[in-house]
């Protein structure tokens, strides 16, 4: 029955309280929040056994101050599996009733006359539905764990997986998900066809974001036999292999692979296939090829691709000394700077470019706007917790203050501080 002890107060002590504080008969109480006078009656003297929802929705919501209480309150008695659904629902549409979504879940997985199974189906398909965050991480944590303990690792490897794919997006923390995400290796034996394409590739791309250059190559080889389409996805992820293997100067695996590469169909391949050939040229330092290459597709390929572009050519450019070209690409930032950086990869990119024009402009003498540059770099790697680039940075700094024998000024290390700490 609903007469429940809560805290020492029951949703029949509630409505009395009410109805006594406010001078309410039971047709006038009923009017007010949508209920029959019969219905509340009953209610309030203890004899109602099972409560619908739609009534209980009804009086927790003429009551805010004891919403949570009274659905704390109704989850004790009710046993309905498509009932306490309609609860989760109805809690996980309320900020201030968050904290009441994991006692529902606990509710509908503790049922004794549901299978384990079903109830986590039903849970975890509820769950990919909802669209805030955290609430997904705290119901797929709790279905992880839940499934470890009752042996079911198939629940266990679908919410570690999907687990990751909401934490990877945290930027700030991006190796510390990868870690997490490795956890899906142990269990992709019960994971979908499809679940294990996602997983690969998004993990091969992750990899490739925080310079793991030989994972990101592995786990793009694990799921490449498993998806026949030339997908978005793929392709992304067969080219972060290309470049993984480019940063460990393996170039004939590049070349072998930006051969197949090139096959595949998709219209992401032609443009970026491009600008992967005039970077390998780049890097094995045939310059005679790849600055003519690459001045080329700076003119004619979209914006999104510039910036990668006038980075590379700002590298060579600085190791030839050529301060004339150099000149010539950093008065072209604002055609070149993206307005929104959304992925790790265009985040790191902004930062080098921040830090070529640094040092450009140090080297000329031009202090304060070269440290102005260098606080830019300092802010988009931190955006991402690149720490290596962080540091990159901090060295030309040294190597500056080493060369010209000159100490910065209070401002400049203030500044130079708190861009590093954010």
């Amino acid at each position: 029955m609903v007469d429940i002890k809560h805290q020492n107060k029951t949703i029949s002590d509630i409505i009395f309280q009410f109805r006594k504080e406010n001078n309410l008969t039971y047709t006038e109480l009923g009017e007010l929040i949508g209920v029959s006078k019969s219905v509340l009656h009953r209610i309030e003297n203890g004899e109602t056994k099972r409560l619908e929802f739609k009534n209980l929705k009804a009086i927790a919501t003429a009551f805010p101050a004891h919403y949570s209480e009274i659905m704390e309150c109704y989850l004790e008695e009710e046993n309905r599996i498509n009932t306490l659904f309609e609860v989760l629902e109805e809690v996980t549409t309320c900020e201030e009733c968050f904290l009441l979504v994991p006692k529902v879940a606990v509710r509908i997985l503790e049922l004794p006359t549901v299978e384990t199974e079903e109830s986590l189906l039903r849970l975890f398909d509820f769950t990919k539905t909802l669209h805030d965050d955290s609430l997904q991480i705290t119901l797929f944590t709790l279905i992880i764990k839940y499934s470890r303990e009752r042996g079911v690792p198939q629940y266990v490897a679908k919410g570690l997986l999907q687990k990751y794919l909401i934490e990877r997006n945290d930027l700030k923390q991006l190796e510390e998900s990868f870690r997490m995400g490795q956890e899906v290796l142990y269990y992709t034996d019960f994971l979908s066809r499809e679940e294990k394409i996602i997983f690969y590739f998004r993990m091969a791309l992750h990899a490739k974001n925080i310079n793991k250059y030989n994972e990101c190559i592995e786990l793009c080889e694990l799921g490449l036999p498993l998806e026949p389409e030339d997908t978005d996805l793929k392709v992304k992820a067969y080219l972060a292999m290309i470049n993984s293997f480019s940063h460990q100067k393996n170039y004939e695996a590049v070349e072998k692979h930006l051969d197949i590469y090139e096959k595949m169909n998709n219209d992401f391949v032609v443009e970026t296939a491009k600008i992967t050939r005039a970077f390998t040229k780049a890097r094995k330092r045939e310059y005679d090829i790849a600055i003519p290459m690459l001045r080329k597709y700076l003119g004619e390929l979209g914006k999104e691709y510039r910036l990668h572009i006038a980075d590379e050519l700002l590298e060579i450019y600085f190791q030839l000394g050529d301060i004339e070209s150099i000149a010539e690409i950093l008065e072209r930032e604002e055609e070149l700077l993206p307005e929104h950086p959304r992925t790790p990869h265009k985040y790191t990119t902004v930062g080098r470019f921040h830090r070529f024009k640094g040092f450009y402009q140090l080297s000329r003498g031009l202090l304060d706007e070269g440290i102005e540059s260098y606080a830019k770099s300092l802010e988009s790697f931190g955006i991402v917790n690149a720490l290596e680039e962080k540091e990159k940075c901090m060295q030309d700094l040294l190597k500056f203050h080493i060369k010209e024998s000159k100490s910065l000024e209070l401002k400049h290390i203030i500044k130079l501080k708190e861009a590093y700490e954010k």
